[in-house]
């Protein structure tokens, strides 16, 4: 199991007791088919939906734990829309339409397997009046919309070799007055010019990069093995190749990772950081990569770039030169549509990408 799916797995396991009999039921039907990562955010949003039922008297339980299929069942449509209501404009802050969509979704499947799927010893549905059937929920993520909100806030052309450029080098210049800055700088330049040099040069997520292994890297075929997102398969790890600039960057950091982070032989994580007063370099963490590539995005002068958007931006220079089925696997797309967004940012038509599979 990777590394994050095996900390999601244990804060899983923590939180789920805590629920009803039958979300701890609906929680091991779903274990073979969805990460742990996903049921974690599945657990938070019914603790957030038997939390308001509690708040608003629609249930008479004390906890979570003694929320009954009865009080579930016996749910008004107007309960529903209030709840709907209260996640879009209650006061400790609003969610997004995503957000909305995804924590309804949620109680849409807890609610179809326990009236459609689940059976009580008389093989009766467990739930017999599903309430959540009635809720529509409307397709939020739409390729041409988030196409849109990226434009001018990835990398495009070249600056991804710039910004790769930009982090060896011209960086230095910006805190050249800082000490400390400058200090922290000349020990991790070259670590993390090769992350930002391996993502905009392969596309993978942020969590494929912190879960990477030394094992995992065949640097003579320029490839790498990864737990891909989506695939459950616990034993199997995808190959992805990189481009040639991000095989260079990596043998340079490779030639220093265990001398300057003073990295343990025990330690099997490709990117490492020595904290302040460890004595041995460790694994990076997603939050670590996550603000290291917002500093320099920062000074760069593209506020808006994040480690993500080094993805996109990735995504969108290579669907340039090659077809979205291309672009499809060596992202790890479930299907063709979520790559679609790469079509809209490069305004070039679906039917375009697809004539291209018959070029040699």
């Amino acid at each position: 199991m990777n590394i994050q799916k095996g900390i999601d797995r244990k804060k899983l396991d923590e939180k789920v007791v805590l629920m009803p009999w039958f979300v701890q039921q609906f929680i091991d039907y779903k274990l073979p088919d969805l990460s742990p990562s996903t049921l974690l955010e599945y657990i938070r949003d019914y603790e957030q939906f038997f939390g308001w039922l509690r708040a608003e008297g629609l249930s008479a339980a004390a906890s979570n734990l003694e929320v009954t299929l009865q009080e579930l069942e016996v749910l008004h449509m107007e309960s529903i829309v209030s709840y709907r209501l209260h996640l879009t404009t209650r006061t400790e802050g609003t969610n997004s339409r995503v957000t909305v969509s995804r924590k309804l979704s949620s109680l849409r499947s807890l609610f179809h397997y326990l009236s459609q799927i689940a059976e009580d010893e008389n093989f009766y549905p467990l739930l017999k009046r599903n309430i959540m059937a009635k809720v529509e929920i409307k397709r939020i993520h739409k390729p041409k919309d988030t196409a849109a909100k990226l434009k001018g806030k990835i990398l495009e052309d070249d600056e991804l070799l710039d910004f790769i450029a930009y982090i060896h080098e011209n960086y230095r210049h910006d805190i050249e007055n800082n000490k400390q800055a400058l200090h922290a700088f000349e020990m991790n330049r070259e670590r993390d010019a090769c992350i930002a040099s391996l993502i905009l040069n392969s596309g993978l997520r942020v969590s494929e990069v912190v879960n990477l292994n030394i094992d995992d890297l065949d640097l003579a075929n320029k490839l790498l093995y990864v737990f891909r997102k989506g695939h459950n398969d616990e034993t199997f790890k995808s190959p992805v190749y990189f481009r040639e600039q991000a095989r260079d960057d990596l043998v340079e950091y490779m030639a220093l990772r265990q001398s300057r982070y003073r990295t343990p032989k025990k330690e099997k994580a490709l990117f490492v950081a020595l904290p302040n007063g460890s004595k041995e370099g460790k694994r990076m963490t997603k939050r670590a990569i996550q603000a290291m590539i917002i500093k320099y995005a920062k000074r760069y002068g593209k506020p808006f770039l994040t480690v993500h958007k080094l993805r996109h931006s990735f995504a969108t220079d290579y669907y340039l030169q090659n077809d979205i089925y291309k672009t499809k696997e060596q992202l790890g797309h479930a299907s063709t549509e979520t790559t679609e967004v790469y079509a809209h940012l490069t305004d070039k038509t679906m039917s375009q990408a697809i004539e291209r599979r018959l070029e040699p």
